[in-house]
């Protein structure tokens, strides 16, 4: 029976457990929350912080390979986990051109992949110096541990330099600046590769963000024929460009002419990919197990129209106790995934809902409806 180590145990390894429960395989987690999501369905949790080198080697000893549910960890413990003989999958080398932010847009740039424009930032002045070539508004970012629009800060006015440059750490860590796009869409694509050479890319899905962090998805996104082929094109490039194996996330911009433009990426299984459970023949999870186990890729085609709509704290409280489940699950087509999260934050990821249906206008209507009856006390 196959082995698979897991750096993280939140939602998405929690998904990614459940798919692979079903093909036979067991899991060892490594993550500092005692009672995280993945804690109850994993055969055995190491405690431990994502920085803990000597904990996840301790992990990696206990398995055949090792996967990762999101970026911000140690890349020196994936790196002594492959000298140990355990392969890790996306690698190391992936995440580490991933992981910083500017690295990973210098990657894109030097493999032709088309971005934003932007600059290293050093100092204020060169803030300063990116307003003359860029213009206002400017998007300050810093290189590492940013999501859910934390790490970033726009700057609209010469007035609002010091003050985000001093928001952001005044220096203290690694800076970048791009322009800021006036997109009309956001979308993404998720694409995979397997071991054995199998690609498989999702359809193109249509994001929408409220405060930052991703409110609702709608599959398939609309846009044109063109602009889903170089988008398509794109997903395939990026998986080469980075070496990546198993699930990678490619968020992009269309902009007002039709084009695309990489904002980021992320080597793992995405928020934006939850739809592919109900609304995909291969959900992300079960292709990633699969991707990193080198067996062939499942079809990622679309089943029919899907719309996820995530649920959001919107107060903190001391236990998640979710209300209104009956009322939201009157309609037959509605999914509603629950976390599992011990405590309910303003602004954490807690659930998401989705939904087909024939239309993407009412597989939207149909998430909307139950997220309207669903709250924690």
């Amino acid at each position: 029976m196959k082995k698979i180590g897991i750096i993280g145990g939140g939602q998405l390894g929690k998904m990614m457990i459940l798919d692979g429960r079903r093909m036979d395989y067991e899991f060892v987690i490594v993550d500092p929350t005692v009672k995280c999501p993945a804690h109850n369905i994993a055969d055995s949790h190491i405690v431990a912080g994502f920085e803990d080198i000597e904990a996840i080697k301790r992990m990696a000893s206990r398995v055949d390979v090792v996967t990762y549910e999101f970026e911000h960890i140690s890349v020196e413990a994936l790196k002594e986990v492959e000298a140990s003989g355990t392969p890790v999958y996306p690698s190391s080398k992936t995440l580490e051109r991933i992981q910083n932010k500017l690295r990973q847009k210098e990657w894109l740039r030097k493999h032709e992949i088309p971005v934003p424009d932007f600059l290293s930032v050093k100092s204020q002045a060169d803030i300063e110096h990116s307003a003359e070539l860029f213009s206002y508004p400017l998007i300050l970012k810093t290189c590492t541990g940013g999501y859910d629009g934390k790490g970033n800060y726009v700057i609209s006015s010469p007035d609002e330099i010091e003050k985000g440059y001093q928001a952001l750490g005044a220096g203290k860590v690694e800076l970048m600046v791009e322009r800021c796009i006036d997109f009309v869409k956001e979308v993404s694509i998720l694409a995979c590769r397997s071991l054995n050479g199998d690609i498989a890319v999702y359809p193109i899905a249509e994001n929408v963000h409220k405060n930052s962090i991703l409110d609702e998805t709608t599959v398939p996104a609309r846009i044109s024929k063109e602009t889903e082929a170089e988008g398509m094109q794109i997903a395939k490039e990026c998986l080469k460009a980075f070496d990546a194996y198993g699930m990678l996330c490619i968020e992009l911009f269309v902009t007002k002419e039709g084009h695309i433009l990489v904002n980021e990426l992320a080597p793992r299984p995405h928020n934006s990919g939850h739809y592919t459970i109900e609304g995909c023949y291969t959900s992300q999870y079960e292709q990633h197990v699969r991707a990193i186990l080198g067996l062939p890729l499942g079809n990622a085609s679309l089943i029919r129209p899907t719309a996820m709509k995530n649920i959001i704290g919107d107060h903190s409280a001391s236990e998640a106790e979710l209300l209104g489940l009956e009322e939201a699950y009157k309609n037959p087509n509605v999914k509603v995934h629950i976390y599992g999260k011990e405590k309910v934050v303003n602004g954490r990821k807690m659930g998401h809902i989705t939904a087909t249906a024939d239309t993407i206008e009412e597989a939207l209507e149909q998430v909307r409806k139950a997220h309207q009856a669903l709250s924690f006390r």
